[in-house]
């Protein structure tokens, strides 16, 4: 995926464009400046996050498997786009690690309400990258992107050998 998102583009969160008075750039500079020191300062266990590049709209991110779920022991990259007007829409998200899960789609899109229609300002890129990696451990298999994940979920032992597969070929 490309990152090359600069401060004069405006990156649509999933909730739409931005209503009302234009974005202060420096208040979104600051919040992702302190949002980014708060990660640096209390790392939270199994996910990290920082600017891609020059801009502070672009960041690139990681997750660990959760410990006790199919996914523990696995190592995932994500891309992080915030909107001009961010915190009050939600950042894009998406996996730039193949992951087969049933709510990550085949371009690493990821179903997960906090990231649409459930976003709250008072969220952070700490909340988003803990809520991704818990949403691992336990999907949502009533709104799976990837209906196959889905139906193999249910069978822990079948879905671990095909998510390894996958993991290991980088495909989902």
């Amino acid at each position: 995926m490309s990152s090359g998102v600069s401060a004069s583009v405006a990156v649509a969160g999933p909730s739409g464009s931005s209503k009302g008075a234009p974005a202060d750039p420096n208040a979104v500079a600051k919040r992702l400046q302190s949002e980014l020191m708060s990660l640096m300062g209390a790392p939270a266990p199994g996910v990290s996050a920082f600017p891609d590049g020059d801009s502070l709209l672009a960041w690139r991110g990681t997750i660990e498997g959760p410990p006790g779920s199919a996914y523990e022991g696995l190592t995932y990259k994500l891309s992080l786009g915030f909107p001009a007007d961010y915190p009050f829409k939600a950042p894009l998200v998406l996996f730039e690690t193949p992951c087969f899960h049933p709510n990550v789609d085949a371009r690493g899109n990821i179903c997960l309400d906090i990231l649409k229609e459930a976003w709250s300002a008072a969220y952070s890129v700490r909340t988003v990258l803990l809520s991704v990696q818990a949403l691992l451990g336990e999907p949502n298999n009533e709104s799976p992107l990837n209906v196959a994940a889905a139906r193999l979920w249910p069978d822990a032992a079948a879905y671990k050998s095909v998510l390894l597969k996958k993991y290991e070929a980088g495909v989902v």
